[in-house]
């Protein structure tokens, strides 16, 4: 330093040293500015993410309960309610299934576009999880029930997407539940008592809305207390069958008995499956039970036939079933151990189910008509298909839904459908069966059109095998009178 001083350069030594911790300090001030705004920005794009879902670009379940906060505090504030609208796409596992994750990510971003358009920029809307959507509205019930037609009317429309270098026209509906707060519901418990709504909807199946009740809230214990008992009826012996028959309509001979499951639960009694199928497609139980009816119905069959009863069988498969690699396999076993023909076996299969055109239930139908079981549509009519789509029903007979009996001797609509149905499926080389006759003049009305063979209370109710075979022989001296083979070719 004494140096320094005493050099004649003194002056510049100690200008160039300033100059140089100068530009050392901007040096550091830039780099820490630069840093800083790098921070800056990655924590806007962690913000960003934190609040937008990555593929439809709605709010994150996170960011929705922040908004939802915000618009409680404010409907607290100016007096407003808000409603909260949750809502799932319908059968949408099916839809991914059949055309691949990428055409069901397409949808996805299709419907949340609509959505957000629909209803409009002040409407907070997020992706909850998979293909469930929740939506914030300022306004009460009302609001709530114009939202929610906005919502099925978006749906409604085709979407196209691209599945394996082709377009796809898909159309869809959805479940909508809604809750209002304060009128129904605390801020604690909206989200999921508008879920609670939609699940309702979900389990009467689906497109359509509901407001949120106190009612569900004890329909939702007791359905959880139903799932309890239902895992262990099985092993309790508590299921049985009870068989309806089926009358051709020309010699009003018994051909077949259909064979449907009840429940004799401990303390509720005789349970319908109406109560506990849903709960245990819902659960993945209708594989096990499934296969139970399966082995039950054919060693009826086998009983049957040895007291001389020679009829069809028919059973009732789920899409759970359906959609099982194995199932076929467990059938042609059951069909072999119980000496039971195949040609005498029905699979009565949903219209829905038969419609999903999966690669799973497709390879299913191969293999049953492989086997040389027959598969009967049942519910035809309930579903969203149309008569042009009986053409590519994957099935020998076709069951009309009770739905369009009912109304048969009354209304000339009605019996244009039921008769436009026979016609169509017997020029498609398909057996008509119509469900729910109660009275004699819807079945002369449907032996006048044609109609295969008839079922329901006009002939019998659903009965317990011994009691069947009562009925059969209690007003004919031989039962082969009224029990017939079946009426399809044996192969």
């Amino acid at each position: 330093m004494e140096f320094i001083r005493s050099s004649p350069f003194a002056p510049w030594l100690l200008l160039c040293l300033a100059l140089g911790g100068a530009a050392l300090v901007a040096y550091l001030f830039w780099r820490w500015r630069r840093t800083a705004a790098l921070l800056a920005q990655v924590s806007g794009e962690l913000a960003q993410a934190y609040a937008r879902d990555g593929l439809t670009g709605l709010l994150t379940p996170r960011q929705f309960e922040r908004e939802l906060d915000d618009a409680v505090l404010r409907g607290d504030f100016d007096g407003h309610a808000v409603c909260v609208l949750y809502v799932d796409v319908d059968h949408f596992r099916a839809t991914n299934e059949a055309y691949g994750k990428k055409a069901g990510d397409q949808v996805l971003q299709e419907l949340a576009h609509r959505i957000q358009t629909g209803l409009g920029p002040d409407t907070a809307a997020a992706r909850m999880v998979g293909n469930e959507f929740a939506l914030i509205l300022r306004g009460g019930l009302e609001a709530g029930r114009q939202a929610a037609a906005t919502v099925a009317a978006a749906f409604a429309a085709p979407i196209v997407v691209q599945s394996k270098a082709k377009s796809q026209s898909l159309t869809l509906t959805c479940s909508v539940g809604l809750a209002v707060y304060p009128l129904q519901a605390e801020r604690r418990n909206l989200v999921e008592r508008a879920a609670m709504a939609m699940r309702s909807v979900k389990l009467a199946g689906g497109d359509g809305f509901a407001e949120y009740d106190p009612q569900l809230a004890q329909a939702r214990r007791d359905s959880a207390s139903l799932m309890h008992d239902l895992r262990g009826a099985l092993e309790r012996q508590e299921f049985q069958l009870y068989y309806q028959p089926k009358i051709d309509a020309r010699s009003l001979q018994v051909t077949s008995a259909e064979a449907l499951i009840r429940w004799r639960h401990p303390k509720r009694g005789l349970v319908g499956p109406d109560k506990f199928i849903p709960l245990a497609e819902r659960y993945g139980m209708m594989q096990s039970i499934g296969r139970w009816v399966i082995e039950q119905a054919c060693q009826q069959a086998m009983v049957w036939r040895q007291q001389g009863l020679s009829m069809r069988i028919a059973v009732n498969i789920s899409g759970q079933q359906m959609r099982r690699e194995d199932f076929a396999e467990h059938l042609e076993t059951v069909l072999v151990q119980t000496g039971t023909p195949a040609s005498r076996f029905t699979c009565e299969i949903t219209e829905s189910v038969a419609l999903e055109n999966t690669a799973a239930t497709m390879q299913t139908f191969d293999k049953l008509r492989a086997l040389g079981v027959h598969v009967s549509i049942d519910d035809f009519g309930t579903g969203h298909s149309s008569l042009a789509s009986l053409r590519k029903l994957p099935a020998a007979e076709l069951k009309i839904d009770r739905a369009f009996i009912i109304d048969l001797e009354t209304s000339e609509h009605a019996q244009f459908i039921a008769n436009t149905v026979v016609r169509m499926a017997h020029a498609l080389e398909m057996r008509v069966v119509a469900e729910g006759v109660e009275t004699r003049s819807q079945r002369d009305l449907l032996v006048q059109m044609g109609c295969d063979e008839l079922q329901g209370y006009l002939f019998a109710k659903p009965m317990r095998a011994r009691e069947l075979g009562v009925w059969a022989v209690r007003d004919h001296n031989n039962a082969e009178s009224l029990f017939r083979p079946s009426l399809y070719f044996e192969s």
